[in-house]
């Protein structure tokens, strides 16, 4: 990467900057209380450090590219073109400043603010903690026409920092390889690197950003790769996230502001969803709790929108038919809030929630000030935006009738519970389990093959309404969902301002299990059900409690021999272990085109007994990915779901 020209220089960043607060030691001993996990989540989280570091070079102005490669062995390599991490001797350490940011944790320039005036890692561990937690780790700084390096074991140097030559670019280098006695699983995931990647060049516009994968090689003999570059920002961001919904309004309204060295950015747009869809940043942290910016934010529109209304007078005309509250000017609403914050203070370790109090207001005179100007300019949009409001008044009115007539109804039924239920006998949710299963028939060779005291089971009809593109009341008449709230024993409440609550309390069971055929009818089944359960029950997504059964698709048989096989390459395997190698047709291959083809006992011991089969915890490993994809997936807009299906699926011969 060449040095870019245009970018300020060095800036007095040195080993002076980098301050160290504490030792390394604990890193090894409870990863989990650095990184989160240990799974596949705290394995990706080290990409995201060694990048941040990269960030905070672009926010101060001296990078303007970042490439990240994931190699074949799923080492990693991040490099960029800032000024180099300092390899001066740090004067209290006594030891390079490149070693001092490497080996000991929370060090580094971010804790100067004459080096970085905003962070995204103020609170994070840093590059410290990812060199703790790999088997090997190499740093490379070129800096001031020189070269240096020094390598590192399970965190420890392996040498002194070195010069090694001349170099006519500016930046650093980091490569390492997760430590396998750390991690459970050393496998990067190309489509979670590729989501961050993306969502980081949106919201620092004017910075480009690689991601190749050298496991995957094309046709030519290139390896994969992809770059991101938004010149609009988050403008362009809330066009992505609204691709497949139909706009309300015909550009985003886009919001920047300043005061108190609080810079406020913020990008919304209204379509015609029945859904809030409203994501925030602090230093680039994606903050899933929202916090005192998104109050800001909520505040200034509903503020900004009712005044107008009231001004206008489209409000006055329903004063006394529908009540107004706040959540209602968000129906339909698509945002990105993001805040650079020179001291953030967050609630809890994991940063999802902002808690400076000053920030409510910054953002709310922002947001307030840029919002008048919009709707006083552009009279129409505002009237659609209102009348939007007024629907949504309305709706949540009847969808709080509606809601009303069903839980009066269960409240007069006794127990409430649907009558297709066949509930089990443990009353302990912690250790019940109910499995939605699609179809009479095979709810029926469910409620025969299960265990009785702690499985229940709850037959779906068909398919169930897509509440994508369903007002809410409408949910309250679909049979098979009101069946599914009052068998999981949850209801969803208002609060004073009208924000719909799901309530978990009286929640029967701690294992949802989904389970539909194992074909694309049971695949649009499972989508709906996780839509509906995404939109309208995502706490219990939150919480661990949302499974996928996995019932396998074939059974291959020879004799009394057999073996169950969830995927083409298990059963090839079965069949050659069963023919060895001969051309044998006595290869019996039973395809499972649906759970009603096996008997009680096939499905309890493949699909349904604790002990043997495999099931699949639902996750949320990026909110404003997954709000997309199922917009996309059950929306109105047919083109980006017909490429992302040409995109992704893939294809089995069913009649092998």
């Amino acid at each position: 990467m060449k040095d870019d020209a245009a970018m300020p220089k060095n800036g007095n960043y040195d080993a002076g900057n980098i301050t160290a607060l504490e030792g390394l030691e604990a890193v090894r001993k409870r990863p989990a209380m650095y990184i989160g996990t240990t799974d596949v989540k705290g394995l990706h989280h080290l990409v995201w450090e060694v990048i941040d570091n990269s960030i905070d070079e672009h926010l101060a102005g001296f990078c303007s590219e970042i490439h990240t490669i994931i190699h074949k062995d799923n080492s990693i390599t991040v490099k960029d073109n800032g000024r180099g991490i300092p390899v001066d001797m740090h004067k209290k350490l006594k030891k390079s400043a490149l070693e001092v940011v490497m080996t000991v944790l929370h060090a580094g320039g971010k804790f100067d603010k004459d080096t970085y005036k905003v962070s995204g890692g103020l609170h994070g561990v840093g590059v410290s903690c990812v060199n703790a937690l790999s088997l090997h780790l190499r740093a490379e700084v070129h800096r001031d026409g020189k070269k240096y390096e020094q390598e590192y074991k399970q965190g420890k140097p392996l040498y002194d920092v070195r010069e090694i030559g001349e170099t006519d670019i500016r930046g650093t280098v980091v490569t390492f390889t997760p430590d396998v006695e750390i991690f459970d699983s050393l496998i990067y995931n190309y489509n979670t690197l590729a989501t961050r990647t993306r969502e980081m060049s949106y919201l620092n516009s004017g910075l480009t950003l690689t991601l190749t994968d050298e496991r995957e090689v094309d046709e030519n003999g290139d390896f994969k790769t992809e770059s991101f570059y938004s010149e609009g920002g988050l403008k362009e961001f809330v066009l992505y996230l609204d691709e497949s919904r139909q706009k309300l309004i015909e550009h985003p309204i886009h919001v920047i502001g300043k005061e108190d060295n609080v810079e406020v950015e913020v990008a919304l747009q209204y379509n015609t969803s029945y859904s809030e869809h409203i994501f925030s940043y602090v230093n680039n942290i994606k903050t899933v709790e929202g916090g005192t910016h998104v109050n800001g934010f909520r505040r200034a529109v509903s503020r900004v929108l009712n005044q107008y209304g009231e001004k206008s007078g489209v409000l006055a005309k329903v004063k006394n038919k529908v009540t107004i509250t706040s959540d209602d000017f968000r129906e339909g609403l698509t945002a990105i809030v993001s805040v650079k914050v020179p001291e953030p203070q967050f609630k809890g370790q994991t940063k999802s929630e902002l808690g400076n109090s000053e920030i409510t207001g910054i953002v709310s005179r922002a947001v307030g000030e840029a919002l008048n100007v919009y709707v006083e300019e552009n009279a129409g949009a505002a009237k659609r935006i209102l009348e939007k409001v007024i629907l949504a008044a309305t709706a949540r009115q009847a969808a709080r009738k509606a809601r009303e007539m069903v839980q009066r109804k269960n409240a007069l039924t006794g127990s409430g519970l649907p009558g297709k239920l066949a509930d089990c006998s443990s009353r302990k949710p912690e250790d019940s389990e109910i499995f939605l299963v699609e179809g009479d028939s095979a709810g029926g060779t469910a409620k025969q093959g299960r265990d009785r005291f702690i499985q229940a089971i709850l037959p779906l009809r068909g398919k169930i309404l897509n509440v994508e593109k369903a007002m809410e009341h409408k949910i309250y008449e679909n049979e098979e969902i009101k069946n599914i709230f009052t068998a999981l024993g949850v209801s969803i409440v208002e609060n004073d301002e009208g924000e719909r609550i799901l309530n978990t309390e009286k929640l029967r069971y701690h294992k949802v299990v989904i389970m539909c055929d194992a074909d694309i009818d049971g695949s649009h089944i499972t989508t709906l059900i996780l839509t509906f359960f995404f939109r309208y029950m995502k706490p219990l997504i939150e919480q661990g409690y949302i499974y996928i059964a996995a019932p396998p698709l074939y059974m291959v048989k020879k004799g009394k021999q057999f073996q169950y096989c969830w995927n083409d390459e298990e059963r090839k395997v079965a069949v050659d272990a069963y023919s060895n190698g001969e051309n044998d047709n006595s290869v019996k291959i039973q395809r499972y085109k649906g759970l009603g083809e096996m008997n009680a006992e096939q499905l309890w011991e493949t699909t349904m007994d604790p002990v043997t089969r495999i099931l699949r915890r639902v996750t949320i490993e990026d909110g404003t990915e997954a709000d997309r994809i199922f917009s996309m997936l059950m929306g109105e807009d047919v083109p980006p779901r017909r490429a992302f299906i040409e995109a992704n699926a893939k294809y089995a011969n069913v009649d092998a």
